[in-house]
């Protein structure tokens, strides 16, 4: 979709965008950043540690300008062709966000692959998120940059109004809400559930209504959004994908530094990443006291409960290999990352419990 980038008209922008370096070390370069989210969002928090960061580490040379919401654009495939003309410098966005050009992120959607926080946290630190760059680089004509992947929101789980959901079975029937991309709608039905794409603006309506009667959200997304109000009350923590936010960068822009000042920004996304981890778990703490305090019914599947979704859902994994461009390459990437790290882990675990 974006091969074929005129290669002067980056130029051009990125000439606009980055001030001409000071002999007395006053700021050389300016960063745009943006989040199509809110200032009460992970996202947000992770750009405040970047920006501090960034700006602390370079002493000035390189100044972040963060605009949260829709100043700079307001869709996935907008903000990206902002990054990849070089206007916006740095951008979040979900998979589904992203999936309209890079068809592969949604590989993060694949459901019950990777485990817990550790497991996730060490994959995406490691040689994963290089390959998806590499990857993303080769699409865009080296164009979109992919800098790191933190969290957005903790792990998705299924949530509804009707009934408590332990085993496939129950999802039988269900309406449940899913973005456009396919992935999220194959998952649905394989779990034997009716996948309903409804705008996110829209879902609480759509809750009331009885247009969709479930979700696969987050906790804090559920309360943030206040979906309680409008019926929702069950989740079922079975924890089927971890919600990963893809950082990327205008690659001209990141390129066009000094070796000594993309290594800071580099270190600044890192610093984002760990923050973005750490965000979602303190802020579920409380959003799980407050469905619970109002009402709402948390379930927490068994082991033998949660390998029967998995079983269910297995037959997705072969839908992403043979119907994603890039799904067999970024699939086995992610699967051998998965177990790289349950192996370091297994091995830490025998040092530490004895």
């Amino acid at each position: 979709m974006l091969k074929g980038l005129l290669k002067g008209a980056l130029a051009a922008t990125l000439l606009a965008g980055a001030s001409t370096a000071m002999a007395d070390g006053h700021q050389e370069f300016t960063i745009r950043a943006t989040a199509n989210s809110n200032e009460n969002d992970e996202d947000y928090d992770g750009l405040v540690v970047f920006k501090n960061y960034v700006e602390a580490a370079s002493n000035g040379r390189i100044g972040v300008e963060l605009f949260i919401g829709t100043q700079l654009c307001a869709t996935g495939a907008e903000c990206l062709e902002g990054v990849a003309e070089g206007s916006i410098d740095v951008y979040i966005s979900t998979s589904g966000g992203a999936a309209g050009i890079f068809p592969y992120v949604q590989v993060l959607d694949l459901p019950y692959l990777m485990a817990d926080d550790r497991v996730a946290e060490a994959v995406l630190t490691g040689d994963f998120t290089r390959k998806m760059r590499e990857m993303a680089l080769a699409t865009s004509d080296d164009s979109i940059r992919l800098m790191t992947i933190g969290n957005t929101g903790g792990w998705r789980n299924f949530a509804n109004t009707q009934r408590r959901v332990a085993m496939p079975s129950d999802m039988e029937g269900l309406k449940i809400r899913t973005v456009v991309a396919d992935l999220p709608q194959e998952l649905v039905r394989a779990l034997g559930a009716s996948p309903t794409p409804i705008p996110w603006p829209e879902l609480f309506t759509s809750f009331q209504t009885g247009v969709v009667e479930g979700s696969k959200n987050g906790i804090t997304d559920i309360m943030g959004m206040k979906f309680p109000d409008a019926g929702l009350q069950y989740v079922t923590l079975d924890g089927h994908a971890y919600m990963g936010a893809l950082w990327w960068m205008s690659n001209a822009n990141f390129m066009a530094m000094p070796e000594d000042l993309r290594k800071v920004v580099v270190d600044g996304f890192s610093q984002l990443q760990q923050a973005t981890f750490a965000s979602p778990k303190r802020k579920s703490i409380e959003a799980y006291e407050a469905f619970v305090a109002g009402g709402g019914d948390l379930y927490v599947p068994t082991p033998e409960e949660k390998a029967a979704f998995a079983e269910a859902a297995a037959p997705v994994q072969d839908w992403f290999r043979g119907n994603v461009d890039g799904g067999e390459e970024i699939l086995d990437a992610l699967i051998a990352a998965v177990a790289e790290a349950e192996g370091a882990l297994a091995a830490d675990y025998a040092k530490d419990l004895n």
